[in-house]
């Protein structure tokens, strides 16, 4: 067991986005926090960004099996390091827009209001900003919601291929704008703008992931101890059930308890429902936070996705660093439909043996003359709360995600229309993949946080209502998944919860 001490002001599980924003703002406020991760440092490697490694081998991915709503097992594209997902994220941080925060109709339904404006929360955008690193253009979004200035760091660029698009874009009356984007490309930085960026790790540790930018900075606070490959395997609590004592890890084949005064989840939206789940007594028989409202690993979802590939049979596509332009001009409603059909981002270049991963029916031979030849996009559409989508635990322990999509004509309307858009500026043969319940990358939902117990796992500065102490802090608890990437929106979540946490209870406690 590594070196742990006698007591902390703060034990966090988990050192993915959520946990890594939460030591680094606790720490600098002047916490003593211990962070335990069930896995290690991702090295650095030659197959970090190797396809054949990362998509066929699945290298570094999770060797875990979890079930679908049918009981079929199946293997999650999740991982466990220090800074978790992010590592392997596209590095998109974007803030969701101001009608995301409040009741927005949808084709399928309602996505519901927050418990925040964006107005009050738009100050924890900031920050987040400014701790990822982010790059981007004020103003250049159509739909941009309000922002007290600029981003830290300029527009990373289109290269000519992706210029050359978006001039055609806008000669057909759309908006593309650049893609606000988290990698070290400022003067003097380490990314060298290469292929092998989006669903890849960085090699040479130029991607502004969790670990890079929350994590490491935390660390050199002396303020916060790392615990790395050891499982947290249940939150214990006094007798009243009203306080979390300690948790319970396991490491090396040796199961131990660690005491702390307060308690942090930020396992993921899957794996912090799992642990609630996996903590049930007497007290908390449903699993701890389900008691006032049994939403407790409900209302999952992690999007609509879709993966196109636009191929222009006898031209190739030279660009290398390909993710730099997203268009919203579909995202609320518009005047191709009245509801929301979602966001169109660009994706990393993709390489023939990428999509053949998952594509057995179409030679590599041939995807590879098609990713050489094509413009590749990320479409990405809003799926919606629904309690019967849910994370459960089998009488065995092993996960299980039930869920059936919902929101999908919007979805594939969208992925229709851009798909004509493409054809029209040049691109003839469109080449889509559906992603499917395995891709668990933008997770949310399983611990919603809302103003009233009856409807809400969390208050809203993510505290368990339940429990005194114990507070969930990852995309668990966003009450609805928008239509973006969600890491900067658990950046600004965390932010504000250490602001408050410093400012009320840590302070009363010192």
């Amino acid at each position: 067991m590594n070196a742990i001490d006698n007591h902390y002001d703060v034990v966090i599980v988990g050192a993915g986005v959520g946990g890594g924003a939460m030591a680094n703002r606790l720490a600098a406020g002047g916490a003593r926090v211990l962070m335990i991760e069930r896995g290690n440092y991702l090295p650095r490697e030659a197959d970090n960004w190797s396809v054949k490694a990362v998509f066929h081998d699945r290298k570094y991915t999770a060797k875990e099996t979890w079930r679908d709503k049918d009981g079929k097992p199946f293997h999650p594209s999740t991982f466990y390091y220090v800074g978790g997902n992010s590592k392997f994220f596209g590095a998109a941080t974007v803030r969701f827009r101001k009608e995301d925060f409040e009741v927005l109709e949808h084709e399928d339904g309602i996505a519901p209001a927050w418990p925040w404006s964006y107005e009050e929360f738009a100050p924890f955008y900031d920050e987040a900003e400014r701790l990822m690193g982010t790059h981007g253009t004020a103003g250049a979004d159509p739909i941009e919601p309000p922002r007290s200035g600029p981003f830290p760091h300029p527009t990373i660029g289109h290269e000519p291929e992706i210029e050359a698009i978006a001039e055609k874009l806008r000669a057909k009356g759309l908006r593309p704008f650049p893609l606000p984007i988290a990698i070290d490309r400022h003067e003097g930085g380490a990314c060298i703008r290469c292929a092998t960026c989006d669903g890849f790790a960085c090699k040479l540790g130029a991607k502004n992931d969790a670990e890079v930018r929350l994590i490491r900075p935390a660390i050199a606070t002396n303020r916060v101890d790392l615990v790395l490959d050891t499982k947290v395997l249940r939150l214990l609590t006094d007798p009243t059930g009203k306080r979390i004592t300690a948790i319970e890890v396991e490491q090396d084949g040796q199961i131990r308890t660690i005491g702390g005064d307060l308690f942090i989840s930020s396992a993921g939206a899957i794996n912090s429902a799992v642990l609630l789940l996996r903590s049930a007594n007497d007290q908390h028989k449903g699993g701890i936070g389900n008691n006032s409202s049994d939403l407790l690993g409900r209302n999952y979802m992690a999007h609509n996705n879709t993966a196109m590939m636009a191929v222009h049979p006898f031209r190739k596509n030279g660009v290398t660093f390909q993710k730099s332009m997203a268009v919203n001009d579909f995202y609320l409603a518009n005047n191709h439909r009245p509801y929301p059909l979602g966001n169109v981002q660009g994706l990393g270049k993709l390489q023939g043996g990428m999509l053949t991963a998952n594509m057995k029916i179409i030679p590599e031979w041939m995807m590879n003359l098609f990713a050489k030849r094509s413009v590749d996009w990320w479409i990405m559409s809003e799926d919606l709360p629904d309690r019967n989508n849910r994370v459960l635990l089998d009488p065995d322990g092993t996960v299980r995600i039930q869920y059936t999509p919902n929101n999908e004509k919007a979805h594939n309307e969208l992925v229709r229309k851009w798909g004509q858009i493409m054809r029209s500026v040049g691109y003839p043969l469109i080449i889509t993949q559906r992603m499917d319940i395995t891709v668990s990358m933008h997770q949310c939902g399983t611990a919603v946080f809302g103003r009233d117990p009856a409807t809400s796992v969390l208050d809203p500065f993510c505290k368990v209502w339940d429990v005194d102490n114990l507070y969930v802090v990852d995309a668990s608890f966003l009450p609805s998944s928008t239509g973006f990437n969600p890491s900067l929106t658990i950046v600004a979540q965390a932010v504000r919860v250490a602001e408050h946490l410093l400012g009320n209870t840590l302070s009363a406690a010192a």
